[in-house]
Parts: C-alpha cells; structure tokens; sequence
C-alpha cells in the first residue's frame, strides 16, 4: 500500500517544488521561490474561474446528485412491486462510459439540429449561453442512480418490524420518513455527501468530452479538468502536481466539514 500510494503521493508533493515541464522530462533543480507553483495558485486566473466553477459543482452535485436521490430512493421504498426495475434504470446512466454520455449530450445541446433546438423552435448556442448548466446536467443525470442504489439499499436494511410498530401506533407516511427512515439513513446520507464532494473536486471525463480545454474562452474549468490540461495539453508538471496537492487538501478540508455537518444528532 505504502509503494502504491503514499510513495506517489509524497513524490507529486516533492515535484510541486520543482521544475519538470514535460511529462516524464527531467527535473531541472528546485524552483525559485520553491512555492512559486503555490503563489501561482492564487493568481493564475484560471485557477479561480476552475474553483468557482468547483465551488458550484459541489453544492449541485449535493443537491442535485444526492438530494434527488434521497427523495427517489424514498419514493421508491414505497414502491411495493417493480422496485427492480426503478433500479436497473435509475443505475442504468452510471454504467455508460462519460465519452458516450458526451456525445449523447453535445448531439442534445448542438447548436444547429440539437434536440433541445428543435424542441423550442430555434437555433440556440445553448453550450456559449449556458456553459455551467449544460456541463453539469450531465453529470448530475449519470450520478443520481448511483446515489440511489446506495440509499436504497440502505432503507432496505431498515427492519420492517419498525415501520409496522409505528402503523399501530398511528403513523403516518411522513412520520414514519421523518422519525424512522431518516435517522436510520443518516450515516448513508453522509457517506453519499462525501463522495459527491471529493467527486466533485475530481471529475474530469465528462466534462473534459463536452468542453475541451476550458472552452467556451475558459469558463467552464474545474480543478480537475485544469490539472489534466496543465499535465497534457500545455505540460507544466511541477504545476500541475501543486494543483494536485490542492485538490487531495482541499478534498480532506471539505470531507471533515461534511462529516461536521452531518454529525450524529438527536430527531
């Protein structure tokens, strides 16, 4: 475990403090200042626009990746024939390869004979209007089933002999939700947020298929996508491996706050 990861780890964190341009190049001595790559951070505009951009990722992929599935995987518990079949197609989007998935969305938004086009009845750069929104519409729809599948799998662990004591006690649907499934669901609620969280800092495919190097004119750059084009497209590795860092830092920082928020309570 160690050779796998803490090694790799702890060299990113060593090249962040040198100078290596292309990748597998060699490294030409220590940069000077040796935090230049970190002061760059602050300024780099593009660095800013990637961690707004991030920033807006994470509070959609809370709300809209793990909140809509919160409320799907409570409807569908309710369900009392079919529940397999809401599985397979709630979790069908996740199994789709994000290159798929952007094409599938680039032809829905395309500009001249887009379905969305055709839809209103004229001709719109939905993808230069609407960049943030169409990026991420995606990747809500491919992650929502697999939230889902988490939490129901959840509820379905809840024993049935709980929600049957509270019938007899005169429940209602809403009580039974509020007092019994959303205590017993809380840890799995968690769990889901801090995956939509760090998801949120790494994704990277679907949008990169989308919205290749930061276009339209650098609006769409997430910290992930910046890394890769700093790594690939325009080699820049000492940097790339300082934007690294702050991505797994950042990911820790925000892990614990979601885990201070969702901490155990009282209902």
């Amino acid at each position: 475990m160690a050779v796998f990861l803490y090694y790799p780890f702890l060299q990113n964190i060593v090249n962040s403090f040198m100078k290596i341009r292309n990748l597998g190049g060699g490294v030409k001595g220590v940069n000077n200042p040796f935090y230049k790559n970190y002061a760059e951070l602050l300024t780099d505009p593009n660095m800013r626009v990637a961690l707004k951009n991030t920033v807006i990722m994470i509070f959609v992929t809370l709300f809209g990746e793990v909140g809509l599935a919160v409320i799907l995987a409570m409807l569908v518990d309710n369900v009392k024939r079919g529940t397999k079949f809401f599985r397979i197609v709630y979790f069908f989007p996740i199994v789709i390869s994000a290159t798929a998935l952007g094409v599938l969305f680039n032809l829905i938004f395309q500009y001249d004979g887009g379905m969305l086009s055709q839809m209103v009845g004229e001709k719109t750069n939905w993808k230069e209007l609407y960049p943030l929104t169409v990026m991420m519409t995606p990747v809500v729809w491919q992650y929502v089933g697999f939230y889902f599948i988490i939490l129901v799998t959840g509820l379905n662990n809840i024993p049935e002999e709980l929600y049957e004591s509270a019938a007899i006690d005169g429940a209602t649907r809403w009580q039974k939700v509020r007092y019994i499934s959303w205590p017993l669901l809380h840890n799995v609620v968690c769990t889901c947020a801090v995956l939509a969280v760090t998801g949120a800092l790494k994704v990277f495919d679907l949008p990169w298929v989308m919205f290749p190097n930061g276009a339209p004119l650098g609006k769409t750059w997430l910290t992930g996508t910046y890394m890769y084009y700093k790594t690939m497209q325009a080699p820049d590795i000492d940097y790339s491996s300082a934007i690294a860092f702050f991505i797994v830092i950042l990911g820790v920082i925000l892990s614990k706050v979601v885990n201070k928020i969702f901490k155990e309570r009282d209902y």
